[in-house]
């Protein structure tokens, strides 16, 4: 695999740079607007979750408000469009050129997307129960037009030209979808009525992208920039040092608890990388993994993190609202999958690292785990407060903000995690700058609901798919996988899992009477498998930029060492004991099964047996083979693996015995 040149590799550090990095060239003045903006935003956000809750105090009973106004849900989703609307502008540049500066005409967009919401937020009483969809005059409809393309260019920045494509193309089909062939056809309307309903209408940005953003990921960005100030990184990243280090290959290992830990709370792997791999890779590096294979390891361990409950990145409750699952269920169900996943990781790290002769870090490099808890428990409490608040008391989306009062509390513990002055600083332009981005993901995804809701597309859809696959549930999947592959490329896992609930889900359903949960699971899965499968492999290009690696080479070792990711959701797709949806006995008897059948597809990917040693060249096949037949859990198919690898291990045994035999000859 040739290598690419270092001319290439700064335009990918360049593009995969985290856009909060404008942030720091930003004017004094501009990072006070920006700061307050975040305060403010915060702060509606507290208030809407804990408006009307009743609190009582002896014989007293009080009910919070501010003067008795309570506002209303899309008067508070108008409140966020405008300040982290606005904000984006400010962090995301037009250009590539305007990455270190702002120039006025982003600070003219900035000010235009924050007034415009604003002024709906001043009409909302109109908009929600007297009805703008038509705009009732032509000064709305142009201001309505106006957004819609503000929108548009948050598309562009965030997503790139592609997303941008997919929301124009779906903005525009609601106009012609009368002249569209077979199951693309649906009901037209003017142009006018479209961009009324993008703006105003029910299925519009006062629908799902606000509840998405404003009732379910705030509160978990909130958290996560708590956590980050306060340095849960750095604590992570010493627990599983003094937990896995000593151990052969011990920073890779390190590297597969951190990121697991860190990620399942930051719900992004890029940051998983920068945060975790900014440690792990010169480590692993210095120990003797070649920088490829360093990127490749930091590049899977961090998209897991995303799969991993407790939090597993927030998806999990985008997950809970589309389908009216409890989160309870959806995180349990998803434990033994994510688990799977670090296992097969685990095997294949530890085997190289037997391969290669490697031992673990020496006892000066290994922080105490006593001193690492004293000065960072606080950070355990708050997740265990967090799945408390959850799974217990069911707190649902104010969890997080509770959890984020008792970090905030308990971090004054330490001086190390204490909250200062310029942490709280740092906290607010960290969740300033996840809210936007996640704004400027999340509030251009009206156009595609237009799309496929307003026109009645999505029923259309979900039948024609059946239709077109004939019934078959595998070619549902198959298109599925694909559609999951290419906005999982785009870096969209949440738009990916939205579009793919609304579209695809709901004819697998159909066609296979699959179940609810290990559908919506499986497209989970494979949009996140984009970020580690090339061409693009977003997060193996961010390893490969930090380990000073060559690209191709290791976006293609990070699918092999992911590999089990391609596999697990098939086997919980066709038997959902794997996600907790079973008897007992089932759900034991399919986890010893894929937990059995996991190992051996990683050792047979990494050509190493425990006690054999280096396999054949023609034996990893064989070796994989059976591991999916084992992890398939029918007997059959587990009779067929077992005998598959007992000959795999046998023939290798005698090999290494003939080996022996030369060298004492």
């Amino acid at each position: 695999m040739p290598e690419v040149d270092e001319k290439s590799k700064q335009k990918l550090t360049d593009k995969i740079e985290f856009e909060s990095t404008r942030y720091g060239k930003m004017p004094f003045a501009l990072k006070v607007v920006f700061i307050v903006a975040t305060v403010v935003g915060i702060a509606c956000a507290t208030y809407f979750k804990i408006q009307g809750i009743r609190i009582a105090l002896g014989p007293f009973s009080y009910t919070l408000s501010i003067g008795g106004y309570v506002l209303s849900d899309v008067q508070y989703y108008f409140l966020l469009y405008g300040i982290f609307g606005g904000s984006s502008f400010l962090l995301l540049p037009m250009r590539r050129s305007d990455r270190s500066r702002v120039p006025w005409y982003d600070m003219v967009l900035g000010f235009m997307a924050l007034a415009i919401p604003f002024f709906y937020f001043l009409y909302s009483y109109q908009i929600q129960f007297v009805g703008w969809v038509p705009a009732p005059n032509n000064l709305v409809l142009a201001i309505a037009i106006l957004y819609a393309l503000l929108m548009l260019e948050m598309s562009r920045r965030m997503g790139g030209n592609i997303f941008l494509g997919l929301c124009i193309v779906l903005f525009l089909y609601p106009m012609v979808a009368n002249l569209a062939p077979g199951l693309l056809s649906g009901a037209s309307y003017s142009f006018d009525y479209v961009v009324s309903f993008v703006n105003f209408g029910g299925d519009g940005i006062r629908g799902l992208p606000g509840k998405v953003l404003g009732d379910i990921l705030i509160g978990f960005l909130i958290m996560a920039g708590v956590m980050i100030a306060t340095g849960a990184g750095d604590f992570f990243i010493k627990l599983s040092v003094a937990s896995l280090g000593r151990f052969r290959g011990g920073p890779a290992k390190v590297a597969v608890l951190a990121s697991g830990l860190f990620g399942s709370i930051s719900g992004s792997p890029i940051a998983n990388i920068v945060a975790v791999g900014s440690f792990t890779i010169p480590m692993m590096k210095r120990l003797g993994y070649p920088p490829h294979h360093a990127g490749a390891i930091e590049a899977c361990t961090s998209t897991g993190g995303v799969l991993m409950p407790p939090v597993m990145g927030v998806i999990a409750f985008v997950m809970a609202f589309i389908t009216g699952i409890e989160y309870a269920k959806i995180a349990a169900a998803a434990a033994i999958p994510a688990i799977l996943y670090y296992v097969g990781l685990l095997v294949q790290v530890d085997s190289y690292a037997v391969k290669a002769g490697m031992k673990g870090l020496t006892r000066e490099e290994i922080p105490s785990a006593i001193q690492a808890l004293k000065e960072g428990w606080q950070f355990l409490f708050a997740i265990a407060f967090l799945v408390f608040g959850l799974l217990y008391m069911r707190w649902e989306y104010l969890t997080p903000y509770y959890a984020s009062v008792v970090l905030i509390i308990f971090s004054y513990a330490n001086k190390k995690t204490a909250l200062t002055p310029k942490k709280f600083v740092a906290a607010f332009s960290t969740i300033g700058t996840m809210v936007s981005q996640t704004t400027a993901l999340i509030l251009p995804f009206c156009f595609i609901l237009a799309g496929f809701v307003f026109t009645g597309l999505s029923n259309q859809f979900t039948s024609g798919i059946v239709a077109l696959a004939g019934g078959n549930v595998f070619l549902i999947l198959a298109f599925g996988v694909l559609a999951c592959y290419i906005l999982g490329c785009l870096g969209m896992d949440i738009i990916a899992y939205i579009f793919l609930a609304v579209s695809m889900a709901p004819a697998a359903i159909q066609a296979g009477n699959l179940n609810t949960l290990a559908v919506h699971l499986f497209i989970l899965y494979y949009a996140m498998l984009a970020a580690i499968t090339p061409p693009v492999a977003i997060a193996a290009w961010v390893g490969a930029a930090m380990a000073g690696a060559s690209i191709m080479k290791t976006s293609f070792t990070a699918m092999r060492l992911g590999a089990v990711i391609f596999f697990v959701p098939i086997f919980f797709i066709a038997h959902p004991a794997l996600i907790l949806q079973g008897e007992p006995l089932e759900i034991l008897w399919f986890t010893l099964a894929a937990y059995s059948g996991t190992t051996l597809i990683a050792l047979g990917l990494e050509g190493y047996f425990y006690g054999i040693g280096n396999l054949a060249a023609w034996s990893r096949p064989f070796l994989v083979i059976a591991g999916l037949g084992i992890g398939w859990g029918e007997w059959l198919t587990v009779v067929i693996g077992l005998l598959l690898a007992a000959v795999v291990v046998i023939l290798g045994f005698l090999r290494r015995m003939r080996g022996r035999e030369v060298a004492k000859a």
